[in-house]
Formats: structure tokens, C-alpha cells, sequence
């Protein structure tokens, strides 16, 4: 392994422009002059996306930007002793000192474990100091050196009460009793795991040595976590959580008073947490761990000191995170299906004189691939279609097909019931999973079943919160909380909420009907159609535009013109939009977007082909003031372009794989391409505006 650092890696007393984004370009630039770059580019966007989710600046004019990435093959640090200082975000000012932390994807323990060491090393006056004063580059490669290769130094044990106390210095309390040393734990997490998760663990444990407490810390970072020993933290008096991400496993402090803050508080106010967290420990009301402490079950909503947008990013994300599979996998699966065996395997047809048979179910119940289908057999499909792809095509498209609908069967569930599990742990999977199949029934898609898995994992916490006897704690994670969740929010959701949202749709319907008997509205009709094609993916407004293209595609079937056929092309062209202008938007500015939806746009590419809208609900999900108006402004262009150049679709799905059932497929293509392109500037443009981008943290 190369050197952490070398002395072509840093620059002393050097201007590297007036703002942090210059910065970092200009840091990225010294490793790639240095030789240490695969793709500076790469390495630019990723430093810059971590920018983006929290400032790097710490107290005492310290900037550590920092990132996992492709762009080096080896980890690298390069060090700037900047003139003038620039703003990275700090409370008490500028930076003057700047290391460019960047580790290699993938990278093994040995590669963070040195970084890690020089994370702990940046919160040490001696150490800053040591820098500030060097005078050559070989000199601050050495101060380096020595950090990451000396041994971690024995901890101090902690002084006694009195000296404890006197040494916190806030004035809030005493850090020990009369009988013996007061006893924490804490967890530090950040969304990397490179610098900000030991640099906060190393500032607590140096506050907690001054006051003298016994605190153990579990780092979440990306070097590995050794969990604390359950015996640990059941002698402990309180937790502090340090972090922009989930805790991991966060069960196990149930009951405990919390003190909960960001990753970066610890840095500059670590005394002042440690003397919250002995207050709040002998505060009988204090703000505790979601949970009983008697269980293994505790909630995984935000506690005392997370804000109430950080709890909303964080409970949809990570029901999006457990939701994308579903949507990856169903999405690709069903586009293969239509390759394979064209659009009208999705069909119902006449067999054996019994009507109505669902082809592909039908195929995949009584075939195999020896005993292979008759497609002719097939009779009377919508619009005097036929299966042509032979019978072995046709019985692999089938089973793509079927596979396809189940997983997709699986999305909303999931994404319900994992945002039931983020505010309420594992007794919010069964209520959460269940809102989601309830949302399918009442026609609410993803929308109900985000708002069913809030209400779910709401329910079943504030159960969890419930003083029961020892006697009935066992009962409650497994029996009591799953029943009585799933049943109170089962009557909210279906009784207050199903039927309102079905009237809706019933209104929507007529009012589509209504415009489509006029044909000098054709074009408002589209633009309309393509607002409810994006607003939310796959949900009611989505399903009711859907239903009403379809169903005038089978009244249109010996037509050769008819506004049917033009409604059907101006839906499906609007649902492509969503997923193929994010897939687009993840290309051209990817530091606005995290590593998880930069890979969700490369199968969005896939999804969108396939008029697959349902792809762009990660994004959607993630942030959706700026994504749902960008999405739904471009499919209302793409729709409206489609009535104008009079489009025709005789498919009701597949996306491009449908070509051949396409009337005009230059106005076909150019509605696709404007509305993509207009979307696709939408996103950035109102991304690019926000003050600090949101994006969703990586854990």
C-alpha cells in the first residue's frame, strides 16, 4: 500500500479560491497531479455530493472534506494550509487548514482504520497545532505519519467524582455521585463513516476522561463496529446518539436517556453533551430510547434533539431502501416479458370457449418448458391481436411476466412496512405491511401507502410506550403491538381514508370522459394526463388515467385514427417521462443526487423504456417537493406534444419494445425526448436552487 500522504500532497500557505466547491476542484486536482487519481472527475463529484449533505467545516478553522469513491484506487490525503481562509461551513468561522480525505470504494479495513486514526487526531490542539506552525511539506508528512501509525494510546481512566465535576466546567451538573463513577455509552455515525463518526467519538471520549466518566463508544463507521457488550450498556446511566444516520440495532438501548444530536456536535460541543447526558440520566422525565427496556423491541424513531425534517428523511428512506429491490427487480423482469413475448401477453383472451383468461397466468398454471404452450390457442385479444412469438418465447415471456407482477405486488407493502419499521422497529413490520396490501385494495397506491405506514409505525410506538407487567412484556413485540396496530390503523386507513380517495378517483374519471368527448380539447386533455401520469407513480390518479386510456383502446380496436388510440400514446409516453428524465438528471449533475439514486438511475433508464413509471418513486419518495412538480411539468409537455402530433398507440404497455404498434413514431419520439429533457432541467434547476440540496443519506 502507497502512503497516506507524500509531500507532492500538500501545499502550504496557497490560495485555492474564494469558496469550498473551488476548494475541493483544487484539492482533487493536487491528487491527480500527484498520480493518484483513476477519474478526478469522479472523485470531484463524490466530495462535493458529501458536501452537500452536511459542511465539513469544524471549530478552530478545520475543513475535512471527505468521500468513498471510484475515483482513487488507494487512499490519498492532501493537505492545504490555506491564504486566504475559506467559509466550509464552521460556526466560528473559515477554515485555514484543509485535508481532502478520499477513500477507494470498496476499500479494505487497513485503508480506514489509518484514516480513521487521522480523524481522531484532527480533534488533538497539539496535533492542529503541529500543522499550523510546519514549515515544510516533508514536515506535516511526518506529523501525519506519526498519527497514523502510532498505536491507540490507553485510555485514561476516569478521575474521581470531585474532580469530575470540577473538570466539566459547564456548570450542569456533577459528572459522578458520591458512590462511585457515572457510566455512559454513545454511538457516532455518519453517512461515509470516514472522518466525522471517530472525530465525534474521539471528542466525546476526551470530554468524558476531562469530567470523569466512564463512557464506551460504538463507532458505526465504514472501518467496521464492534457493538457494545449488552452488559455495557445495561450498566449504563444514558446514551448519546452523534448521528446524520440510523443507528444501527438501536433496540438494544432501549429505556435509556437520550441526548441525540448530529455527528458534528460532539466536535464542538462534546463537555456540554456529556453533562446533558448526566442531567437527563437523573431526570426521571427525561427523553428516552423508544422502547421497553425489558424487550428486544424498541422504536427506531428520531429521539430528543433530531429534527422533525431529519425524522422525515430518514423514515421515508429507509422504507424507500427496502422498497427498491422490489421495484429493480419487478420492473426488469416484466420489460424482458414484453421483449420476449410482446405486449399482448399481458392480455385476457378466449381458450377453450371460457372467456376472459389471463394468458400469462393461464400459460405459466399449465405449461412448462416441456410441455410448451399453444399461442393459438389464444383467441378474441383486444384490438384483434395475436401471439406470434412461438411457443417458447411466449412461455418465457409469460413466466417473466408473472414473476414481474409478483414483485411488483410486493412494493407498496414494503415500502409501507418499512416505514412502519423505521419509527417503530420490527413490532411495525406486520401493521405497516398490512396498510400496504390495504392500500392496493383501496386503490391509494404508493401515496396510501406511505401515509398507512406513518399512521402504522405511530400506532404501534405509541403502544410500545405502554406500562405493562413483567408478565406480558414478552407478549407485547410479538402479539399485542402487531394486533392492536393493525387494527386502529386498519379503521383510520379504511374507514376515513379509502372511500374519500375512491370518490376521487370516480370524479377523475368522469372529468377524463368529459374531456374526451371533445376533440377540440385534445391537447389540454393530454397535458392534464400527463399531470396525473407523474404526480404519484403508479398511485390512484395514475391507475384512474391508466384505466381511462385503456379502456377507450379496447373501444378503438377497428379503428384506424381514433382519439383512443392518441389518449393511449399520450399515457404511456407520460408515464416513460418520470423515470428516463431522473435516470437523465442522475447523469448530467450527479452531486445532486446520493450514491444510492445515482445507481437507481441506471435501472430508471431500463424502467422508463419500459413504461415502467414506478421507477421514479425512489426519488419521488426521497424528495418530493422538487421532484414531483419537476416530473409532472414534464410528462404534461410530453402528453401535450403527443395529442398535437397526433400519436397512436395500439398497446396498452411495454414502452419503446411497442414500436411496431406506434402510429407517427418521429411525433412518437420527439414527445418523449421534450418531455425528458424538460423534466430533466426541472430537477436540477429546482435541486440546484435549494440552499443545501436534499439528498438521502447513504448509511
Amino acid at each position: 500500500m502507497s502512503e497516506l500522504i507524500t509531500p507532492e500532497l500538500v501545499r502550504l500557505d496557497v490560495d485555492l479560491g474564494s469558496d469550498k466547491l473551488g476548494v475541493i476542484a483544487a484539492l482533487a486536482g493536487v491528487v491527480d497531479s500527484a498520480g493518484r487519481a483513476v477519474d478526478v472527475g469522479r472523485l470531484v463529484a463524490d466530495a462535493e455530493a458529501r458536501e452537500a449533505k452536511s459542511p465539513t467545516g469544524l471549530k478552530d478553522g478545520i475543513a475535512i472534506p471527505h468521500c468513498r469513491t471510484t475515483g482513487v484506487s488507494e487512499p490519498t490525503l492532501v493537505f492545504a494550509r490555506l491564504a486566504p481562509p475559506v467559509d466550509f461551513g464552521a460556526k466560528d468561522g473559515p477554515a485555514d487548514l484543509a485535508f481532502l480525505i478520499a477513500a477507494p470504494e470498496g476499500g479494505d479495513n487497513t485503508h480506514l482504520q489509518i484514516l480513521t486514526k487521522l480523524a481522531r487526531a484532527l480533534v488533538r490542539p497539539e496535533f492542529v497545532a503541529g500543522l499550523r506552525g510546519a514549515s515544510t511539506d516533508a514536515e506535516v508528512v511526518r506529523l501525519v505519519d506519526e498519527v497514523v501509525s502510532a498505536e491507540a494510546p490507553a485510555r485514561k481512566q476516569p478521575v474521581g467524582a470531585t474532580a469530575g465535576a470540577a473538570a466539566a466546567g459547564s456548570g450542569a451538573g456533577t459528572a459522578a455521585t458520591g458512590t462511585g463513577v457515572r457510566r455512559l455509552v454513545a454511538v457516532t455515525a455518519c453517512p461515509t463513516g470516514i472522518a466525522h463518526t471517530y472525530m465525534a467519538a474521539e471528542a466525546l471520549q476526551a470530554a468524558a476522561d476531562r469530567a470523569g466518566v466512564d463512557l464506551q463508544i460504538e463507532t458505526q463507521g465504514s472501518a467496521g463496529s464492534t457493538p457494545l457488550d449488552p452488559s455495557v450498556i445495561a450498566n449504563a446511566e444514558a446514551v448519546i446518539f452523534a448521528v446524520d444516520v440510523g443507528v444501527r440495532d438501536r433496540a438494544r438501548f432501549a429505556g435509556l436517556p437520550l441526548v441525540s444530536s448530529g455527528v458534528k456536535r460532539p466536535i464542538d460541543e462534546g463537555d456540554a453533551m456529556i453533562a446533558e447526558a448526566i442531567l437527563r440520566a437523573d431526570d426521571p422525565s427525561a427523553a428516552r430510547v423508544e422502547g421497553d427496556a425489558g424487550s428486544a423491541e424498541a422504536g427506531s424513531a428520531g429521539g430528543a434533539g433530531e429534527s422533525f425534517g431529519g425524522t422525515v428523511r430518514r423514515v421515508l428512506m429507509t422504507g424507500v431502501s427496502y422498497m427498491i429491490p422490489f421495484v429493480a427487480a419487478g420492473g426488469l423482469l416484466i420489460a424482458l416479458g414484453f421483449l420476449f413475448g410482446g405486449y399482448e401477453i399481458v392480455f385476457s383472451a378466449t381458450k377453450d370457449g371460457v372467456q376472459g383468461v389471463n394468458i400469462a397466468q393461464d400459460i405459466v398454471l399449465n405449461n412448462s418448458f416441456v410441455n410448451l404452450p399453444d399461442p393459438a390457442s389464444y383467441t378474441d385479444l383486444p384490438n384483434g391481436a395475436a401471439l406470434t412469438h412461438g411457443a417458447f418465447l411466449t412461455y418465457l415471456a409469460a413466466l417473466l411476466i408473472v414473476l414481474g407482477q409478483a414483485a411488483f405486488g410486493f412494493l407498496v407493502p414494503a415500502l409501507a412496512g418499512y416505514i412502519a419499521y423505521a419509527i417503530a422497529d420490527r413490532p411495525g413490520i406486520a401493521p405497516g405491511f398490512v396498510m400496504g396490501a390495504v392500500a392496493g385494495v383501496t386503490g391509494t397506491g404508493f401515496i396510501g401507502g406511505i401515509i398507512g405506514g406513518v399512521i402504522a409505525g405511530m400506532v404501534a410506538l405509541w403502544i410500545s410506550r405502554w406500562k405493562v407487567p413483567a408478565a406480558l412484556r414478552g407478549l407485547m413485540p410479538v402479539l399485542v403491538i402487531p394486533l392492536l396496530a393493525t387494527l386502529i390503523t386498519g379503521l383510520v386507513v379504511v374507514v376515513l381514508l379509502g372511500k374519500p380517495l375512491n370518490l376521487l378517483t370516480t370524479a377523475l374519471t368522469n372529468g377524463l370522459n368529459s374531456l374526451g368527448d371533445n376533440p377540440g380539447l385534445a391537447i389540454l386533455l393530454g397535458v392534464v394526463l400527463g399531470l396525473m401520469m407523474a404526480f404519484d407513480m403508479g398511485g390512484p390518479l395514475n391507475k384512474t388515467a391508466y384505466a381511462f386510456a385503456t379502456t377507450g383502446l379496447g373501444a378503438a380496436a377497428t379503428s384506424t385514427d381514433a382519439p383512443e388510440l392518441k389518449v393511449m400514446a399520450a399515457v404511456m409516453l407520460a408515464g416513460m417521462v418520470p423515470p428516463l428524465a431522473l435516470a437523465l438528471a442522475t447523469v448530467v449533475r450527479p452531486r445532486l443526487f446520493t450514491l444510492q439514486e445515482r445507481e437507481n438511475g441506471k435501472a430508471a433508464w431500463a424502467m422508463g423504456a419500459s413504461f415502467i413509471t414506478e421507477g421514479a418513486i425512489p426519488f419521488a419518495a426521497a424528495d418530493p417537493l422538487r421532484v414531483i412538480p419537476a416530473i409532472m411539468l414534464g410528462s404534461a409537455v410530453t402528453g401535450g406534444l403527443a395529442e398535437a402530433l397526433d400519436v397512436t398507440l395500439r398497446a396498452p404497455h411495454g414502452g419503446i419494445f411497442v414500436l411496431f404498434a406506434v402510429g407517427n413514431i418521429v411525433g412518437f419520439l420527439v414527445s418523449l425526448l421534450a418531455g425528458v429533457l424538460v423534466a430533466a432541467g426541472a430537477v436540477v434547476a429546482l435541486k440546484s436552487a435549494a440552499k443545501e440540496p436534499v439528498v438521502a443519506p447513504v448509511a
